[in-house]
């Protein structure tokens, strides 16, 4: 009898752990804080008990008031992104981003209003809707900063917003404008995404091109790229013009290159390659490579 009767314990904490999860799912506040204080008078010392009463207590706490000043949306991302996520994760696993990304969509909504500030661009809407996994209002938020194609960040909100919309295609001119403006900025984005695509060239431009080993190579990634995959060159093309900085100089007369082969026009071909050569012997041999 002894055992049975723990049986039936067990049976009972399981349903009351399940109780405070279900209300957690549903986002029921006031359910939750009821399920969570029949656990404690049952189980104070349940495992999770630190966790569910974080989880309730964001839920008691939402608030949809617009905020005002940066720093506050920096606390709340924070938070967010600490506490609250391991306590999601601790209670759901893998599951969590679920749960998490409405929160992640009420804080960008709340800081919509806010301008753009270099110092705190984690906390800009479009970084906020890209958390949430919503690349449509990222790519919304960032297009309304101004000259937001000269600036790293809000290129880099774009260019992944359409990546996480398969939408790679369009991604190329700003990914190549991504390269030349900053390219560490560039490393860090080509490993958060899950491109296979852009996963495999990334890993082949590492191992193939002669450069430092830093992320400062990538800013040669587009030039490479019109020799790795010259059917991308219409793609690529489009993209705006920058500082003139040698890697892009190097593109785009790689661009000219491409275009002198299909019209024939061989002498000019020989001249334009011999700056190639001039310019950038390792792509130069890479590109003959291909000849």
């Amino acid at each position: 009898m002894p055992e049975q009767l723990d049986i039936f314990s067990h049976s009972a904490d399981v349903m009351r752990r399940n109780d405070v999860i279900d209300a957690l799912e549903r986002r029921d506040a006031a359910g939750a804080r009821a399920a969570l204080q029949a656990l404690a008078a049952a189980r104070p010392q349940d495992a999770d008990a630190s966790a569910f009463e974080r989880l309730t207590g964001v839920l008691e706490t939402a608030s949809a008031a617009p905020l005002s000043r940066l720093d506050a949306v920096a606390a709340e991302r924070r938070a967010l992104a600490g506490d609250i996520t391991r306590c999601a994760q601790q209670v759901w696993g893998r599951g969590a981003d679920a749960w998490l990304r409405p929160l992640w969509q009420a804080l960008a909504g709340r800081s919509a209003a806010l301008p753009f500030e270099a110092a705190h661009a984690e906390d800009h809407a479009a970084a906020l809707w890209l958390q949430a996994g919503d690349g449509p209002h990222a790519a919304q938020a960032a297009e309304a900063i101004p000259s937001w194609r000269r600036i790293p960040a809000p290129l880099s909100w774009v260019a992944e917003a359409l990546c996480r919309q398969d939408r790679l295609d369009d991604a190329w001119p700003l990914l190549a404008e991504l390269a030349w403006l900053a390219p560490a900025r560039l490393e860090a984005l080509l490993r958060r995404l899950d491109d296979p695509l852009l996963r495999r060239l990334h890993k082949q431009f590492g191992a193939s091109f002669e450069g430092s080993g830093s992320a400062a190579d990538l800013a040669w990634f587009p030039a490479w790229l019109l020799i790795e995959r010259p059917a991308l060159a219409t793609r690529i093309g489009l993209a705006q013009r920058g500082q003139h900085s040698a890697p892009e100089r190097v593109m785009r007369l790689l661009l000219e290159l491409l275009g002198l082969e299909r019209q024939g026009r061989h002498a000019e071909l020989l001249q334009q390659r011999r700056a190639l050569r001039d310019l950038h012997p390792a792509l130069y041999a890479a590109y003959m490579a291909t000849r």
